[in-house]
């Protein structure tokens, strides 16, 4: 048998299947509301497509070859699992399969893992696969279709650039300040650009896989009438401290983060600097339900440790 079914139809195979039940053209037509001839020629185009006779004349009716006969039986397989299918990915489906996370350490260490403990409990039939990235390697993978939610994040003064092609769930926010050595004379009451102006001939310390931060600090710069020198960049925010604390500069922290004993951290405000999260899908994918949960969860998660309520992290 030659097989040329690439465009074989599951709605063929159904009238296929009802035919093997029912036995009678008309019948089929009845039973899918549709008309004889209509059955006739998409049984027509499926035997083309399978390249061997399916049906053969039996009287003034038609009965199932042997090679019909044998179809049917993989049919009623295939639509099984074909509407098995359908009832796994419909929305309001009990979330299943696997579900694939790109996004910061620090959206993964305090927001996705706690989830992720919940999930192995409350849907033990869905596995969260964690990959960590900055956001435009995160957004990367989500648009060669490698993950499945990006959890990124930029800044009110370096916004991301809009995509089309993409949906942005707003989760927290979180201020940051500017992270100086322990001894540094400014007062705490000064505003951004009065702050950064002290720091003017300082190197900084700038995120080295991400120019969001480093977009907000030239544009706080700018204020402040000067161009900063942009010297070191580290992805951690432990080794920022330590570079701090080992003299190489300044650069920004989250507000509440712990810091080292050598390190102060002014607070920046008028303008302020604030970390927006989001978790990203591309579109039309947000119906599946392990993503509808999973973006779900992360948004009531945030509200719950928006200010007011529990303690908001970096």
């Amino acid at each position: 048998m030659i097989l040329d079914n690439e465009a074989m139809e599951t709605r063929r195979l159904r009238l296929l299947r009802e035919l093997s039940r029912l036995g009678s053209m008309r019948e089929v037509a009845d039973a899918v509301g549709t008309t004889t001839s209509t059955v006739s020629q998409q049984l027509g185009v499926l035997a083309r497509e399978m390249g061997v006779d399916l049906i053969e004349p039996d009287g003034r009716r038609v009965r199932l070859t042997p090679a019909g006969r044998r179809l049917a039986e993989h049919a009623a397989v295939i639509l099984a699992a074909v509407d098995t299918a359908r009832l796994d990915l419909a929305p309001g489906a009990e979330p299943n399969g696997t579900l694939r996370v790109a996004g910061f350490a620090t959206a993964i260490r305090l927001h996705l893992l706690p989830l992720v403990t919940e999930l192995a409990t409350s849907h033990a039939r869905l596995h969260v696969l964690v990959r960590e990235h900055e956001p435009p390697e995160a957004l990367a993978l989500l648009a060669a279709d490698e993950t499945d939610l990006a959890l990124t994040y930029d800044y009110n003064l370096a916004p991301a650039v809009p995509d089309p092609s993409v949906h942005a769930t707003a989760l927290w926010t979180a201020p940051w300040g500017l992270g100086v050595p322990a001894g540094a004379d400014v007062p705490d009451t000064a505003v951004s650009p009065e702050v950064f102006a002290r720091f003017r001939d300082q190197d900084w310390i700038v995120n080295s896989r991400h120019t969001a931060d480093e977009t907000a600090i030239r544009t706080l710069a700018s204020m402040a009438g000067f161009t900063p020198r942009v010297t070191h960049r580290a992805d951690s925010l432990d080794l920022v401290q330590g570079m701090i604390t080992a003299g190489l500069g300044v650069g920004l922290l989250p507000i509440g983060t712990p810091t080292f004993p050598a390190v102060r951290l002014l607070p920046l405000v008028d303008p302020q600097v604030v970390l927006r999260a989001h978790a990203v899908a591309r579109q039309g994918r947000l119906a599946w339900p392990p993503l509808a949960l999973m973006t779900d969860l992360l948004a009531r998660r945030s509200a719950a440790t928006a200010p007011g309520g529990p303690a908001s992290p970096p």
